[in-house]
C-alpha cells in the first residue's frame, strides 16, 4: 500500500509532545485554549482507523446495554472514509450492524431527495449500508415526498421518528470548511431544528464538485444543530489544511452562529478526530510556547519571532528583550543571550531565502543561496498539473530561468479540459463555421466532426459529462493558451510536453485513481531529461484533488528514481499559488519581482484566456478567480517580507524544497 501523500509532503515536523503527550498534566496545560475534547492523529489513515474503532465500540458498547444504537450517519467526504474502514471492522468480525438503526443526517432537498445521483444516503449506501449486515427496515431517511407545503410537518415527523427510538446514540458527522455540520451553515442557531435549508454558493460547488455535477441543488433538509447535540455522543472528523480555520474556530473560537461547529462546545461527550494539517492552527500546533516549554528547532524559532514582529507590529531587527518578555518568549532570550541575537539570525536566515537567481548564481559563493551555483546553466523540469498553473503560480521564476541560459523544460500533466466552460467551446464551433464559410473549404469529413460536436453541445444537459471529442477540443483549447503562455515566458515551443496522464484522461470527469502507468510516464519524461531541478504543485488543496493527484504521482516517481545518479545532482522545488500559500516559516527559496516583471508575468497569465472570466472556481466570498487569488498571494507574500523589515519588493514567488524520503536502515 502506498504512503498517504500528506504523509510524504511533511514542511515541517511536528514534535509529538504537543499532541501526543506522556501524561494527562501535559495534556491538560497543552488544551489550556481547547473547549472541545480533540485528538490529533499524524495521517488521515490513522485518524480513520481512530474514527472507525470509537463507533464498533460505541455499538457494541449500546448493544450490549440495550439491545441497539441509534446513529445519525453523516455523508461528507472525510465520514465516508470512516465508512469504509467500518466495513473492514465487520468483515474481521469487530463489529455488527444487525441492531444498528441509522438515521441519514441530511438529504438535499426540494426536487432531488431520492434522485439516483444526487442523494446522501446513496453515497452512505454505497460505502457502508451495502455491504455489512444492517437491516434494511432500519435505515431512516427524510421522506421522498416532501415539497414546499408538506416539508415542516415531514421534519417534525422524522424529528418525532428519532425520539421513539428514544434519541440518537451516536452522530457520525464531518466539518465542513466553513464551519458547518451537515447541512447547517453560517447562520444556523443552537437551536435549530430539522428543516429545509437554501444551500450557499460556496457549499453548492462543494457538492457539484463531489458529484461530478454542473448543476447542484439549491436546497437540502438537515438535521439541526439542536438535534446533533442531543445527541448522547458527537464524533465529528476533519481532515487537511482546508479544515484548518474551520476547526481552530470550533475547538478555540467563540460560539457563534457564524461558525455553527462551535455549538459542539456545549456538548458534554464530543471527541473531535483530526489530523496535524487540520489541526496545524491550533494553539498548541502553531503557537506551542503559549502552552508549554518548546523544543526549538530552527524553523520553530522562525515562526515565533515572525509572529512576534507582526504582534508587535515592529520590523524584526528592531524587537526587545522586553517584547519577547511580554509575550511569553522569554524561553529564547535564555537559550540565544538576548533578544538581539535571536533578531540577527532570524533576519540574516529569512534574508538568505531571497534570490533573483533561482537556477543558482555562477561563481558566486553559494553557502547561503537557496540553490547552488553549479552546474550552470542547469536543465530545468517545471510541472504543471493543468496548462495554466506553472505561469499562474511560479511565472516570474519561470522567466528568470529563462533569461540566465537554463535550459527550461515544461510538462502540462492534464489538459485541465474540466477547468474549460462549455461557452468556450461553443466560441471555438462558431469560429470554425465562420471561417469554413468564408473559405469554402472542401474538408467534408472535417466539417462533419464539428456539426457533430455542436449537435452534441447543443443536446448536453445539466450534469451531462462531456464527450471523448468534446473534451478533447476543450482540452486543446486550454493547452494551446498554456503553450501561449510559456512561450511569452521565453519557453521553447519543442521543451512545451503534454503528458495527458492517465488517471485523468480515462475518467469521465477526470477523477480517476493514480496508477503505475501515471508513475510510469513521470518517471520517463524525468529520465529523458534527466534535470538538474524539478520544480512541481504542493497544492494539495485543489478542489477537484487534481493537484494532489498529480503531485502523488511525482513523488513517487521520485521515490522510485532516487537511486540514479544524476538524482543526485537534481534538487526538487515545490511551488504553490492556485489554492494556497506557504506559511513563512516554511518557505526556503523566494524569488522577488519588479513591478515591470510581475506586470508581465500577469501578461502571461492573461493569455489563458478560457480561464480568465468563465472558468468554473470562484472564490465564495470574494468571487475572484484561482489566479487572481495567486498573484495576491505574490504580493502579500512581498508585503510581509517588507512588513519585517526585509527588502521591499512588488511580489513574491515562495518555494519549499522537497526532500527524497531515505531508506530505512
Amino acid at each position: 500500500m502506498r504512503p498517504e501523500l500528506s504523509s510524504l509532503i511533511k514542511l515541517d515536523q511536528v514534535s509529538k509532545h504537543y499532541y501526543k503527550p506522556e501524561s494527562e498534566i501535559e495534556l491538560a496545560s497543552l488544551t489550556r485554549y481547547e473547549k472541545v475534547y480533540t485528538k490529533i492523529v499524524e495521517t488521515i489513515d490513522e485518524g480513520i482507523a481512530e474514527a472507525a474503532l470509537d463507533v464498533a465500540e460505541q455499538i457494541n458498547r449500546n448493544v450490549a446495554e440495550k439491545g441497539r444504537c441509534v446513529i445519525g450517519f453523516g455523508s461528507g467526504r472525510g465520514a465516508l472514509l470512516v465508512y469504509d474502514e467500518l466495513v473492514k471492522l465487520y468483515f474481521a468480525d469487530k463489529v455488527s450492524f444487525a441492531n444498528v438503526v441509522a438515521f441519514n443526517l441530511g438529504e438535499f432537498g426540494l426536487g432531488a431527495i431520492g434522485s439516483t445521483e444526487q442523494s446522501t444516503l446513496r453515497r452512505i449506501n454505497e460505502h457502508l449500508f451495502n455491504k455489512v449486515d444492517i437491516d434494511p427496515e432500519n435505515i431512516h431517511t427524510f421522506d421522498m415526498q416532501a415539497n414546499k407545503e408538506n416539508v415542516h410537518r415531514l421534519c417534525k415527523l422524522y424529528e418525532t421518528e428519532i425520539d421513539e427510538y428514544g434519541g440518537l446514540d451516536l452522530v457520525i458527522c464531518q466539518l465542513t470548511k466553513n464551519g458547518g455540520l451537515v447541512f447547517n451553515e453560517p447562520g444556523s442557531a443552537s437551536s435549530s431544528a430539522c428543516r429545509l435549508v437554501l444551500l450557499s454558493n460556496e457549499t453548492r460547488t462543494r457538492v457539484a464538485e463531489s458529484y461530478s455535477c454542473d448543476d447542484a441543488p439549491a436546497t437540502a433538509v438537515t438535521l439541526g444543530i439542536s438535534d446533533i447535540l442531543s445527541a448522547h455522543k458527537v464524533i465529528c472528523v476533519a481532515w487537511g489544511e482546508n479544515s484548518a480555520d474551520a476547526l481552530y474556530n470550533t475547538i478555540e473560537g467563540t460560539i457563534s452562529d457564524q461558525s455553527p461547529a462551535s455549538f459542539l462546545q456545549l456538548h458534554h461527550n464530543v471527541k473531535m478526530i483530526v489530523d496535524l494539517e487540520a489541526a496545524h492552527k491550533l494553539t498548541r500546533i502553531n503557537f506551542p510556547w503559549k502552552v508549554a516549554s518548546c523544543e526549538w528547532t530552527s524553523q520553530l524559532v522562525r515562526r515565533a519571532i515572525v509572529w512576534l514582529s507582526r504582534h508587535t507590529g515592529k520590523p524584526i531587527l528592531k524587537l526587545t528583550n522586553k517584547d519577547y518578555n511580554d509575550n511569553g518568549l522569554s524561553e529564547l532570550v535564555t537559550v540565544f543571550g538576548s533578544g538581539y541575537d535571536v533578531n540577527i539570525r532570524i533576519f540574516n536566515d529569512l534574508q538568505h531565502t531571497i534570490t533573483g537567481w533561482p537556477g543558482g548564481k555562477p561563481n558566486a559563493d553559494d553557502a547561503s543561496r537557496p540553490e547552488r551555483a553549479t552546474p550552470f546553466p542547469k536543465r530545468v523540469l517545471a510541472f504543471s498539473p493543468h496548462p495554466d498553473d506553472v505561469v499562474v503560480s511560479m511565472g516570474g521564476t519561470l522567466r528568470r530561468l529563462v533569461q540566465q541560459g537554463h535550459d527550461v523544460h515544461v510538462a502540462f500533466q492534464t489538459s485541465g479540459d474540466v477547468a474549460v466552460a462549455d461557452e468556450n467551446l461553443a466560441r471555438m464551433l462558431m469560429l470554425h463555421e465562420k471561417v469554413t464559410h468564408r473559405f469554402s473549404t472542401n474538408n467534408n469529413s472535417f466539417s462533419k466532426h464539428f456539426d457533430a460536436l455542436s449537435q452534441e453541445l447543443k443536446n448536453k444537459k445539466s450534469g451531462d459529462p462531456d464527450t471523448p471529442n468534446m473534451r478533447y477540443l476543450k482540452g486543446m483549447i486550454f493547452v494551446c493558451e498554456g503553450i501561449t503562455s510559456c512561450m511569452h515566458m521565453g519557453v521553447k515551443q519543442e521543451q512545451i510536453y503534454e503528458m495527458n496522464m492517465p488517471f485523468y484522461e480515462n475518467d469521465a470527469y477526470g477523477n480517476g485513481k493514480v496508477t503505475q502507468a501515471d508513475i510510469e510516464q513521470v518517471k520517463n519524461l524525468i529520465l529523458k531529461i534527466q534535470p538538474h531541478q524539478i520544480f512541481f504543485a504542493d497544492d494539495l488543496n485543489d478542489p477537484f484533488d487534481t493537484h494532489a493527484k498529480v503531485a502523488e504521482a511525482i513523488v513517487m516517481a521520485l521515490t522510485e528514481l532516487k537511486h540514479e545518479p544524476f538524482m543526485r545532482d537534481c534538487r526538487v522545488w515545490m511551488y504553490r499559488g492556485q489554492w494556497g500559500a506557504f506559511s513563512i516559516d516554511d518557505i526556503e527559496m523566494t524569488v522577488p519581482m519588479s513591478p515591470e516583471e510581475f506586470s508581465f508575468k500577469r501578461d502571461a497569465i492573461l493569455k489563458h484566456q478560457s480561464q480568465i472570466h468563465d472558468a468554473p472556481f470562484r472564490d465564495p466570498e470574494n468571487g475572484k478567480l484561482s489566479w487572481q487569488r495567486s498573484i495576491d498571494r505574490n504580493k502579500a507574500t512581498a508585503d510581509l517580507y517588507s512588513d519585517l523589515g526585509l527588502a521591499s519588493y512588488e511580489a513574491m514567488e515562495a518555494f519549499v524544497q522537497y526532500k527524497l524520503p531515505q531508506d530505512e536502515q
